[in-house]
Parts: structure tokens; sequence; C-alpha cells
């Protein structure tokens, strides 16, 4: 899965001499944490986030009225208040090296380019998004966690035991365990009840089952 599969191409942008009103009427709108600001050739200058209008207003407002703040607000351009130094992605990027990105520089967003031009965003919400479907959250079966060794042939015993029990494994994902040595498998299978699928993992020399439950979609 690349950026491209799950970005969102062609997001909606505003320009630098926009209104620091009007970005925050659109951001509101349309229930944006980012917008990014784009010159007329559609090269990417900066973004504006929820944090950078804060930063917008002085900071003591307790002696202004409301006009007034409305009237400050209006004198001030989306390319005051942007953040301009802006981690950028292509959209042949993996997608878990975006996220890694956005995890390690607690970003909740990537604007992706063309060189200069901008064709798209990933948001942490695309990222859930995907993290639903990597592990089957729409879909129903017995969902098991495994303690398995980290060595070869692990996961193609478990495939081959279930298989050969006409069960369906719908999802499969796995990270390294706390425990040196170890990985953690997470599957989701039908046509076996629970009962059958203990069977089968206690037949499997030193895989541990840690979790099994019925998951709905």
């Amino acid at each position: 899965m690349l950026v491209r599969d799950r970005m969102t191409p062609d997001p909606i942008c505003g320009n630098p001499e926009m209104p620091v009103t009007e970005v925050q009427e659109l951001m509101r709108q349309k229930k944006f944490r980012h917008l990014p600001i784009i010159d007329e050739d559609g090269h990417l200058m900066g973004l504006v986030t929820q944090r950078s209008l804060l930063r917008a207003l002085p900071s003591d407002v307790s002696g202004f009225s409301r006009f007034e703040i409305s009237y400050i607000l209006a004198k001030i351009k989306a390319k005051d208040v942007m953040t301009k130094d802006v981690i950028t992605i292509d959209e042949d990027m993996a997608i878990e090296e975006a996220a890694r990105i956005m995890a390690d520089q607690k970003i909740g967003c990537l604007p992706v380019c063309d060189g200069e031009k901008m064709v798209g965003i990933i948001t942490d919400n695309d990222l859930f998004a995907v993290m639903v479907d990597l592990m089957g959250g729409r879909r129903s079966g017995i969902r098991m966690t495994l303690k398995q060794p980290d060595r070869a042939g692990e996961i193609a015993r478990l495939t081959t035991a279930i298989a050969k029990e006409s069960g369906f494994l719908s999802v499969i994902v796995g990270y390294p365990g706390k425990e040196t040595g170890t990985w953690i498998s997470v599957c989701k299978v039908t046509n076996l009840n629970v009962e059958k699928l203990k069977e089968i993992v206690d037949s499997l020399v030193d895989t541990y089952l840690l979790d099994i439950r019925e998951a709905t979609a």
C-alpha cells in the first residue's frame, strides 16, 4: 500500500493572501485541522493548523471586544500565521513510512507533492482508516492473538494448520513481542469455532494463545 492509495488527491487549499477569518471559517465548515496554503501555480507555501491560528491573536485579548478581535483577525493573512517549514512526501512512499514520519515528528498530516506542486494530503485520520482495514475491523470472525517464536516458518505452520481444517484466514498481522525472540500474530478466522481453533493452537509447538474472542463487523 502506497501513499497514493490512501491520500486525499487535490485537497481544498487556501492562498497566502486569504484573511485568517476566512481560513477559520473554511476550516470550521469542512472540519479541517490543517489547511495547506498554495500559490497560483499550485506550489505549497505553508500549512495553517489550529495551533497556528491560535498564535494569530494577541497574547492577552481580555481587553478586546468580540468585534475588535474580528477586526484584528481580518487584517491578518494566512501567510502571516502559516507554518513554512513543512515536511512533505511523494505519492510513491510506502504508507508505513508516512506513518513513521508522522509518529516521529508528532504531526497530524503530510502534504504530498510532485516536485514543488502539491497533489494530495494524508492525515492521521487516513492512517486510522488504514489500521482498521489491516486489522479487519469491519470483518466478523474469531479473533486470535498468538505468541510465536520469531523464526522462519512459524507463520506458515499456523496458516497451514488452519487451512487443513477448512478455516478461512481473512486477516493476519504481526509485530515483535516484548520478549526477545518472540513474535505476536493477530488473526481473524471464519469457518471454525473457538474450540477448534484452540485445538489447532495447542497442536503447534511453542505457540501460545494470548487471547481469543468473537469479533463482529
